[in-house]
């Protein structure tokens, strides 16, 4: 395993601990292990945002590299989901002041707002709802240990309450309508259904104790892996943004990328068979990218392989076939605009 000394000579303290923690399943009270968690928090990737953390308990995109929103919303999501990424939980009083923000713009009904819009009425033009207004700084507080917070609990049943009858999560209600979903973000599978914002429910799904192994869970993770698309040059797209390394930008597009290393992760949450032929097949195309000292190389920003080799190493050690799985929906090729036959 050739992975090992190239992971732990990383610079960075809390990628070092994860490998000994997750990968090589060290306790925590091992020395090492424990001079690592006092190390990891003058790591740059987090002290700098322990000291862009405004005194509201927000970040906002001035000091954050790579953040395209005015968001306060989506930008302290994205700082809490890298801490937690990391391992640092709902104890830590940096991550307990984000959280704190983000419950304290939740609106009654669990969600939280569109930002930038006014509240409309069925009857007005422009949308009422869309889930990510309310995955994506859910997925913040999800990802620090408050999943079953009972604030985070009302979002969920929110979430869910938007699902549509095929298992899929819609982009949006418009005037009482479901808006169209562009062809980039088609599910194979479901007419209304829109990959992005699906993709953004079971993320906050899969990091709940129970909610993870939730019918509504297996069934959104079953309708995405209907899509086959295997983009190399995305192969841990969403590990290189949680580092700042790849741009964050819009709502509607938040998961619009099909990054197959944040599909894994999703499938051993939630517990999907491995033998399952569609992530069979993706794991067959991952190992087929590995390279030559077991490292799989970040096409667009090599500073986040070795980031992404420890994320794919853990979701294949972590696959199991032992699971109790039902699959309904057959791989189907993906083409986001496909040709149109001509008529003549």
């Amino acid at each position: 395993m050739t992975w090992i000394p190239l992971l732990l000579t990383d610079s960075s303290p809390c990628l070092r601990y994860l490998v000994l923690t997750e990968l090589l399943h060290l306790s925590e009270e091992e020395e090492e292990v424990q001079e690592l968690l006092e190390m990891r928090e003058l790591d740059p990737l987090v002290n700098d945002l322990f000291k862009l953390q405004k005194s509201n308990g927000s970040w906002d995109s001035f000091g954050i590299e790579r953040i395209s929103t005015s968001d306060n919303l989506q930008i302290t999501s994205m700082a809490l989901q890298r801490l937690g990424y990391f391992g640092f939980g709902s104890s830590h009083p940096i991550v307990q002041r984000g959280a704190e923000f983000l419950f304290s713009k939740q609106q009654s009904n669990g969600s939280w707002p569109i930002p930038g819009k006014k509240q409309l009425i069925d009857e007005e033009i422009g949308y009422q709802m869309m889930p990510v207004q309310t995955a994506i700084p859910l997925l913040g507080l999800v990802m620090c240990g408050y999943s079953t917070d009972e604030r985070a609990e009302n979002a969920f049943e929110w979430l869910i309450e938007q699902r549509l009858e095929d298992g899929a999560w819609p982009v949006g209600l418009s005037a009482g309508n479901y808006g169209g979903i562009a062809g980039y973000r088609r599910l194979a599978h479901s007419r209304w259904g829109c990959r992005s914002n699906t993709t953004a429910v079971l993320s906050c799904l899969a990091y709940h104790p129970t909610r993870s192994k939730s019918d509504e869970a297996k069934r959104a993770l079953d309708l995405i892996l209907g899509t086959d698309s295997k983009l190399r040059n995305i192969l841990g797209f969403m590990i290189a943004r949680l580092l700042g390394l790849e741009k964050s930008f819009g709502r509607i597009t938040f998961m619009a990328k099909f990054d197959i290393a944040h599909i894994l992760n999703l499938c051993w949450r939630v517990g999907a068979n491995k033998n399952d032929i569609r992530i069979s097949d993706f794991t067959e195309f991952i190992r087929s990218e590995q390279g030559e000292f077991g490292l799989w190389n970040y096409i667009p920003h090599p500073k986040a392989t070795r980031w992404v080799t420890f994320d794919l190493l853990r979701s294949l050690s972590r696959l199991r076939n032992d699971v109790e799985w039902i699959s309904e929906e057959p791989p189907t090729p993906f083409q986001a605009y496909p040709k149109k036959m001509k008529r003549f």
